[in-house]
């Protein structure tokens, strides 16, 4: 299938990531066309889409290396140009650095679905909010914060700390690495997370992560951005601002209700050790991850393209459009040899997320039955 689906790249792959780059686009631009007349949630909302409109269905699938080998893309569009040097603040200014996020996330989440070495493993990093002695309504608390948060607290530390302990490790010679490896992402020992030690400016790597990630973003969305309304007058540039931030506050709620449901579940498994060939590896990617419906433009690109995530995690370097069209495959191909294949409502699967990381349920471990394809 991964052959065939390579076969058939061709124009409407690339109209069809053109048409997502525009309508990221258009969505910040409507909101940002009446941010300025007072605190508004249409703009908050159409921002937040546009932020993860930019993220989801435009940076994932580029940077993944899914439009390479698209005949006519321009080299902006491909992984070794999009989002590099200069172009990060035209393609993607984010709190998350390109080549932070593509490590953890295209290297260490993508080959390790699931497993120890995953850092982006739900049920591990919340731990302290499953512990029995935290009361229920500090629980609600701490994940509301980390939901609203999660970008700028949990996901660029974690990725600029795991992009700096990798060039640490290839810096090792070899006899160091023999007589003293440094630990990987799954043993560095944490409070909560490993980027927690970027949280301050009080080290050489936190002083470069914020110098590299949060300064820029930060700089430019809260600052730069709105003091361009100033000519409209202070209440103009005041409104922008507030804008800014609840737009913030936006899309991280809705990335985090459509993307961590994607791997979290009490039907959905974890998996002690690495795998052991490609099948196995395949088996893992549909039994650790799960789809949500869709099927239209707009409900595909309003979750992101992430409710084609079994497809994505089996043949992670296609483009968008091609996950649509192998899904109904794929699933067949699933059901007949009785691997599972979870496709439920983004918002079911945040429920069950949510009964996760409150700690009233558990993933399921390697040797439990398998679920009912469907």
């Amino acid at each position: 299938m991964h052959a065939e689906l390579k076969a058939d790249l061709g124009p409407a792959d690339y109209a069809h990531l053109l048409k997502m780059i525009w309508w990221s686009r258009l969505c910040t631009l409507l909101g940002y066309s009446v941010a300025w007349v007072l605190p508004n949630p249409i703009s908050a909302l159409l921002i937040g889409i546009g932020n993860m409109g930019r993220w989801a269905t435009v940076t994932h699938p580029i940077m993944h290396r899914g439009y390479d080998q698209v005949p006519g893309v321009p080299a902006r569009h491909t992984s070794k140009r999009y989002a590099r040097g200069w172009r990060r603040y035209l393609d993607w200014l984010d709190w998350l650095h390109p080549d932070a996020w593509a490590h953890e996330h295209n290297q260490l989440h993508h080959y390790h679905t699931g497993q120890q070495e995953d850092p982006d493993l739900v049920e591990r990093n919340s731990w302290f909010i499953r512990h029995r002695a935290m009361p229920r309504v500090c629980k609600w608390l701490v994940g509301g914060l980390l939901m609203t948060t999660w970008k700028f607290s949990y996901y660029a530390p974690n990725t600029f700390f795991a992009l700096k302990q990798q060039r640490r490790i290839r810096a090792q010679s070899r006899e160091e690495a023999k007589n003293n490896p440094l630990p990987t992402m799954g043993e560095v020992k944490r409070w909560i997370i490993p980027g927690e030690r970027l949280w301050f400016p009080v080290n050489a790597w936190a002083v470069e992560y914020w110098a590299r990630c949060v300064l820029p973003y930060g700089l430019v969305r809260f600052g730069l951005i709105p003091a361009l309304f100033l000519p409209l007058g202070t209440n103009a540039w005041l409104a922008v601002l507030i804008n800014s931030l609840l737009a913030e506050v936006v899309a991280n709620v809705i990335t985090f209700v459509t993307i961590a449901p994607n791997h979290t579940g009490d039907d959905l498994y974890r998996f002690d050790n690495r795998c052991k060939s490609r099948a196995e590896f395949y088996l893992q990617q549909c039994a650790g991850s799960v789809n949500y419906p869709g099927g239209s433009d707009l409900q595909d690109f309003l979750q992101g393209y992430l409710n084609y995530q079994i497809e994505h995690h089996v043949w992670p370097d296609l483009p968008l459009l091609k996950y649509r069209q192998a899904a109904p495959r794929l699933k067949a191909i699933c059901r007949k040899h009785g691997v599972p294949y979870i496709e439920e409502n983004v918002f079911k699967r945040f429920g069950k997320t949510w009964s996760i990381m409150m700690g009233d349920s558990d993933m399921l471990r390697p040797g439990a039955p398998l679920p009912t394809a469907g």
